[in-house]
């Protein structure tokens, strides 16, 4: 395999996350490309897109030569999650390890399981009830093995769910609420719509994740990506989401029938992997983020801008 450069940055990953990672790496003026299966990409200007199966370790290993940082961004189908994640995330730190780069991966808060009114720090021990987060568990503690046994430098940042440009079906402040908003229709959201939750803006989750690259008191452990620290509920925010839009008052909104997501379930695979998950939005639903603002200055972008930002975007794509 020949490429015509040899990049510091190289993204596992074409997604929200890994597309937010490259667009804060390329602000920085630093080189990347970025890794999927088709090696065809939606991606900022001087990008590189390279094709190829992350869960081959010969593969992986000749894509990233010569990098300094890996990023582990994948996301496969949620109904594969089980069979495809652990071997792609097996050749993402093949790859970190043969190149001596350090891997930032991305995580989620699904290893905690339910929250029992607690907000979640990286404190919060692993007590997932679920097959995901249980998945999600042991992949976080295969990689600070490896970090603990000097092979790899790691550093693991959680995001809790996300929403912003690019965020789409798998968002609960997606795809079934934005374009509902920008039209003037009902939004759609699933659980308790006025139990506090946290959010993550992606592009700040693209702007730690290129933090964790680079400072050097990253590696070695678990960070929580930063969230507005104001948490507000699933509804408050599409209160202002629908504000953002131009539109006055409150959004008309309602919750996904628990019948209906069993109904959709039946046909459709990703919404029968959500099912599980539905602890999420039945309770406050708290993620803290204070260390990584403190100990490496990561910041949120203030919740009402992010909105903005995430209307925007929602509302070019449908033009």
């Amino acid at each position: 395999m020949k490429h015509t450069t040899t990049p510091r940055h190289v993204i596992f990953g074409s997604g929200a996350v890994g597309t937010a990672i490259a667009e804060a790496l390329v602000r920085r003026g630093e080189p990347v490309r970025i890794v999927n299966r088709s090696g065809r990409a939606d991606v900022p200007d001087g990008v590189e897109v390279a094709a190829g199966d992350a869960a081959d370790p010969a593969f992986t290993t000749a894509v990233a030569a010569g990098a300094a940082v890996v990023y582990q961004a994948l996301n496969p189908p949620y109904h594969r999650w089980q069979q495809e994640f652990p071997a792609l995330q097996a050749g993402v730190l093949a790859a970190a390890e043969a190149s001596g780069a350090r891997m930032v991966s991305m995580d989620n808060v699904y290893s905690y399981g339910p929250p029992g009114g607690r907000p979640f720090t990286e404190e919060t021990p692993d007590a997932a009830t679920t097959r995901k987060g249980r998945l999600r568990g042991r992949m976080a503690q295969d990689l600070l093995a490896a970090h603990k046994a000097g092979r790899v430098e790691v550093a693991i940042g959680r995001a809790s769910d996300y929403f912003g440009p690019r965020g789409g079906a798998q968002s609960n402040l997606g795809d079934l609420v934005f374009p509902a908003l920008l039209a003037g229709r009902t939004a759609t959201v699933l659980g308790d719509p006025d139990q506090p939750h946290t959010y993550t803006f992606i592009p700040d989750i693209g702007e730690a994740l290129a933090l964790l690259g680079r400072h050097p008191d990253a590696p070695g452990r678990v960070w929580h990506l930063p969230n507005d620290p104001h948490t507000r509920t699933t509804r408050q925010l599409v209160d202002l989401a629908h504000r953002a839009t131009g539109r006055p008052g409150s959004a008309r909104l309602r919750r996904m029938p628990t019948l209906a997501l069993y109904a959709l379930g039946a046909v459709n695979r990703t919404v029968r992997e959500l099912i599980e998950m539905r602890y999420e939005f039945a309770e406050p639903f708290v993620v803290d983020s204070t260390l990584v603002r403190d100990l490496l200055g990561a910041t949120a972008t203030p919740v009402e801008e992010a909105l903005e930002r995430t209307v925007a975007a929602y509302r070019a794509m449908a033009k």
